[in-house]
């Protein structure tokens, strides 16, 4: 499962991830897996799959909370 780091969080109810491959993924709230989106925090490490958005782009969908190593 790819993994990144939550780059920005907006009150809108989404974000954006930056991937390991320095690509910027945009995620919805309702793609959270585990936790509430309200408690997430920019710069936590993220893991997610990749899909495509209603616009056709890819976006990050299952986002959950990396697990520790």
């Amino acid at each position: 499962m790819p993994k990144g780091t939550i780059r920005r969080l907006m009150d809108r109810g989404y974000g954006f991830i930056k991937t390991e491959e320095e690509e910027d993924l945009f995620f919805h709230r309702n793609d959270v897996e585990g936790v509430e989106f309200a408690s997430l925090s920019e710069g936590q490490e993220v893991e997610f799959e990749k899909g495509q958005g209603r616009d056709g782009r890819p976006q990050a969908v299952k986002v959950k909370l990396a697990q520790p190593k």
